[in-house]
């Protein structure tokens, strides 16, 4: 299939020949026959591609601290691998569609094949086909054009806007800019009984205005503008303002103030800033309110990605249910926006209205891409034929996000064979494929388990899909390198053990990539195996948004599983011995989240550890502090940057920061090669989770939990 897509470093547009979209449980998988352009918020992202690295800067100064802050916690040479992956990787672009669902996920029961729908969101992008969780599109009655039902998800922007305006039949509204939003807000309100009025700084936007068929169209800076409006309102003021507006200037927010009855409303729908004069809006007593996007339901997890509505009795307009309303306005004839649509491409020659988009030459207002429906469309993407050797390490990635591309695959270059890779957006696997030369792209992660090619899969997901993508592997004959978790929960957890143990063995190793740290590897060398160890493990994790999906129990598992794990295989791995026991205590934060927390460790051989993960510091502070005692030496590692040794004489090493990722990955393919053990026993993986999940447990019950 065909993907439109922006390169962030350059700018440059292409059309992508990509596989199909991974179809996730709770998700439709729909072939567009349209797709709409926001010249707004599409164009900004178009315009600050296409700006050069120091333009990039100032208008990205949050992305730019974010930066510093990683170079200052990484270093240099990570923070600009990361960086220049996302510059140089294609994006999407899109978020308002419409067409005809072609499969359905796991658990859908709503939707069905054959039906139409308009979808919204993120994955809603221009491409032949998209994969959108169901809470992100409606269906879409066979009477209905379904180019107009492309704008479902602008048309909710303007929809929510009015909605927060709180305007009643027979009042008026003044709409300040009229763009496409702008034009859908009028029209609908019309549609709906009010009496609108807008304005526009442009002359070809009012023009454009008036030719779709809206009478009170006013240029901003008309003789006698105040008046005009004045006059539609009856001398009181406007009912309700609402800003669809983008721009730098403070005038929409003065004027809206000007321009309103006392007690109005005035809403925020476009990009405009609000450092307005105290006046109008003391006088007054004017309401500001702000409109978040398509409404209630943007943004979170668990209503866009797992289908959770909100109940109707307490949220009566979703952004589902603004959709679907503006559907439903097509569907009874009261809303026709035929004549607001001013331009229609094909996706071959889609690059071009961004042109003339940004150019701003002819006046447009919506602007369509069209998608042939007479054509077959291919569901994976073949890059190349290349044939292996069968006792190479022959890898198949399912997931390829960014930890994939920052710390495994540059690493693994020179020490297997890249054959197909499966992630969730097409876009993504292109450009990974074509970085690492993989053979092919595969739609979904099932064709890289069962391909007979493939002897290695590399499992880099979200952590609730890792179960499923580690047994898969395991009954197709593989050896799977999985990041951490390898599990969520000890049900995963023994049905892989369980798995593992009626297969044939082959490697099942976790990402623990500290044990492969050069900083780790000299510190093993000052103690004997039977030594008893007391070791200190501090992390100072740092504060994670609250909806970030890590913290999502059915997602993420939370910090302790998602992270923490990391630090109890180290612990076990200084030791030297299994961990028979667990107890911990936690800080819940704010959010009544377990993120902060201190585990205290038993070693068979009777070394005892102790874990500080704290999710309540500060980024200045270094964010990993190791410290073993024995036998009258301590030895301390900072950072993976100094390793400190105290005993009969005081040795100081440096690294520059080796959390070891490159020497485990490394390690893990030359023992396939090799046809070697695996360098972390499935065993000890098993009990590094086994011991965070038992974590957890102990904070549940206020107890020690014994292992063994």
């Amino acid at each position: 299939m065909q993907q439109l897509t922006q390169q962030l470093k350059s700018g440059k547009m292409e059309i992508l020949e990509v596989p199909f979209p991974a179809l996730s449980q709770g998700y439709i998988m729909v072939r567009n026959h349209f797709s709409v352009i926001s010249a707004g918020t599409e164009g900004k992202t178009v315009t600050d591609a296409r700006k050069g690295y120091i333009a990039k800067a100032k208008s990205r100064q949050k992305e730019v601290k974010m930066v510093i802050d990683m170079v200052k916690a990484n270093g240099l040479l990570p923070t600009y691998n990361f960086v220049m992956n996302k510059l140089e990787a294609p994006a999407p672009l899109g978020y308002s569609t419409a067409g005809e669902i072609i499969a359905v996920g796991e658990g859908v029961n709503e939707f069905k094949a054959g039906e139409w729908v308009a979808c919204g969101g993120n994955t809603a992008s221009h491409a032949d086909v998209i994969a959108v969780p169901v809470n992100l599109a409606v269906k879409v009655p066979k009477s209905v054009d379904l180019k107009q039902a492309a704008f479902s998800t602008i048309a909710s922007i303007a929809i929510q806007g009015i909605r927060q305006a709180d305007l009643r039949m027979g009042e008026n509204c003044l709409i300040i800019g009229m763009g496409i939003i702008g034009q859908i807000t009028y029209k609908i309100l019309e549609a709906s009984g009010m009496n609108p009025i807008g304005i526009d700084v442009s002359n070809a936007m009012v023009q454009q205005s008036k030719d779709a068929g809206i009478f009170h169209v006013y240029n901003r800076s008309q003789d006698g503008i105040d008046e005009i409006i004045m006059n539609h309102t009856l001398g009181h003021g406007a009912d309700g303002i609402i800003i669809t507006a983008g721009t730098s200037s403070l005038d929409p927010v003065e004027y809206a103030g000007a321009m309103a009855r006392k007690k109005a409303k005035v809403v925020i729908v476009g990009s405009v800033p609000t450092g307005f004069s105290r006046m109008n809006y003391y006088k007054k007593e004017l309401d500001l309110k702000m409109s978040m996007s398509y409404g209630p339901g943007r943004g979170d997890i668990s209503y866009e990605e797992k289908g959770v509505d909100y109940p109707i009795g307490y949220v009566r307009w979703t952004e589902n249910r603004n959709m679907q309303s503006y559907i439903d306005l097509l569907a009874s004839n009261r809303l026709d926006i035929s004549n607001l649509i001013s331009h229609t491409f094909s996706l071959e020659d889609s690059p071009k209205a961004y042109d003339m988009i940004l150019a701003r030459e002819e006046p447009f207002a919506g602007v369509v891409i069209a998608y042939e429906q007479d054509i077959s469309i291919k569901e994976n993407v073949e890059l190349r034929k290349i044939k292996y050797k069968a006792e190479d390490a022959n890898v198949g990635f399912i997931g390829a996000g960014s930890f994939a591309q920052g710390s495994l695959l540059p690493n693994m270059k020179g020490y297997c064979n890249f054959v197909g890779v499966a992630t969730g957006r097409g876009n993504t696997a292109k450009y990974v494929g074509d970085k690492y030369g993989f053979n092919y792209l595969a739609s979904n992660s099932d064709e890289i388990a069962k391909d007979k090619n493939i002897n290695t899969v590399f499992i880099t997901t979200r952590h609730n899909l890792h179960t499923e993508n580690v047994l898969k592997s395991i009954e197709n004959n593989k050896h799977v390198f999985v990041e951490k978790p390898l599990a969520m929960n000890e049900v995963e957890l023994n049905e892989i053990k369980a798995a593992y143990q009626e297969s044939e063995k082959k490697h099942v190793m976790v990402g623990f990539n500290r044990r492969f740290s050069p900083a780790v590897k000299e510190l093993k060398k000052l103690f004997l195996p039977e030594q008893k160890k007391s070791i200190l493990i501090r992390v100072n994790s740092g504060i994670m948004p609250v909806d970030h999906w890590v913290n999502d129990p059915e997602i993420g598992g939370g910090r302790i599983i998602g992270e923490g794990c990391h630090f109890i295989d180290l612990a076990m791995f200084l030791a030297d011995s299994p961990i028979i026991s667990v107890s911990a205590e936690a800080m819940k934060d704010a959010n009544g989240l377990n993120n902060t927390v201190s585990i205290n460790l038993k070693m068979e051989n009777g070394s005892i550890a102790s874990i500080n993960y704290f999710a309540n510091g500060n980024k200045s502070v270094p964010k990993e502090y190791i410290e073993v005692f024995s036998g009258g030496t301590v030895a301390q590692i900072d950072d993976f940057k100094t390793l400190k040794v105290f005993g009969k004489k005081t040795k100081t090493y440096k690294y520059n920061q080796d959390k070891g990722h490159a020497n485990g990955v490394q390690t893990f393919l030359k023992s396939i090669k090799e046809g070697k053990a695996c360098p972390i026993p499935f065993e000890e993986s098993y009990l590094s989770m086994l011991a965070t999940f038992k974590v957890n447990q102990s904070i549940a019950e206020n107890r020690k939990i014994v292992l063994v």
